[in-house]
């Protein structure tokens, strides 16, 4: 099984091991490809128009140190993905607690998306930085479209002969679109809330819980030591983990869909 994850703005605050070495990296067919995004960065950081390089990234004028991170991204020391991304959902997630069987699979299994690295695994080891999938770098254009091209033979590759979680978001979920058999192994996840209003259920989108949800989602997964082999057993298996689950129809060669109701945020 492989769950795609999407990153957190959130992040540690620095490193705290070896220098960052691109060659260490899963997936180092996109290495090319993340040179060229690191250089565009860098580039952007440490360009004379500050204002504009704050305006491409996102930042306020007290992030302007996000800037100088990012121009020290090669030389800046690093801390594994699994404790470097702290937002809602690695928090729901608690990689630091799960038990060792259940840790191993999702170094093995979880494949975390981002606009500098394109995707990474738990163990990778990558420094803070600070580059949303939305900007716009010099000399690469925009991140969803660039990491669009580069990244559809590298997770078609992740993805093996098993089935894929995706529960991506926004932009991100643009950067692999799974095409044929793939597809057909592939379940996306849209959490709803569900309330009574006068007396009828109602179901609404969330959103901050949403990522929550999610990371318990995947927590017990690991836990359980889930191992479906089709998109139906994956289904399944958040069935029998008591996760109240409603099937969208798709036709053939097309991802499956599926909404997970929540009464309790």
């Amino acid at each position: 099984m492989l769950i795609l994850l999407p990153p957190s703005e959130g992040k540690a605050d620095a490193g705290t091991g070896r220098r960052f070495s691109p060659d260490r990296l899963s997936l180092p067919e996109l290495n090319p490809a993340r040179e060229r995004v690191l250089d565009a960065l860098v580039t952007l950081s440490t360009g004379p128009d500050e204002a504009a390089a704050r305006t491409a990234l996102g930042l306020s004028e007290g992030q302007r140190g996000e800037l100088r991170r990012n121009a020290r991204l090669r030389e800046a020391a690093t801390a594994p993905a699994e404790r470097l991304y702290t937002g809602v959902l690695y928090e729901a997630l608690e990689l630091a607690t799960l038990p060792s069987a259940a840790l191993r699979a999702a170094r093995r299994s979880i494949l975390i998306s981002s606009g500098l690295w394109g995707a990474v695994r738990l163990a990778d080891r990558i420094p803070p930085y600070r580059c949303p999938i939305g900007v716009r770098l010099p000399g690469v254009g925009a991140l969803s479209a660039y990491w669009r091209t580069e990244l559809a033979s590298a997770v078609d590759a992740a993805a093996g002969r098993g089935p894929v979680l995706d529960l991506r978001s926004g932009a991100y979920a643009a950067t692999w679109t799974p095409r044929g058999e793939v597809a057909e192994r592939t379940v996306t996840v849209r959490v709803l809330h569900e309330r009574e209003v006068d007396g009828v259920p109602v179901r609404s989108v969330v959103s901050h819980f949403n990522k929550a949800t999610k990371g318990r989602l995947v927590r017990d997964l690991l836990v359980a030591g889930a191992r479906p082999r089709t998109a139906g057993q994956l289904v399944g298996a958040l069935r029998d983990l008591k996760h109240t689950v409603v099937e969208h129809a798709t036709a053939a060669g097309r991802v499956r869909q599926v909404d997970l109701v929540v009464t309790d945020l």
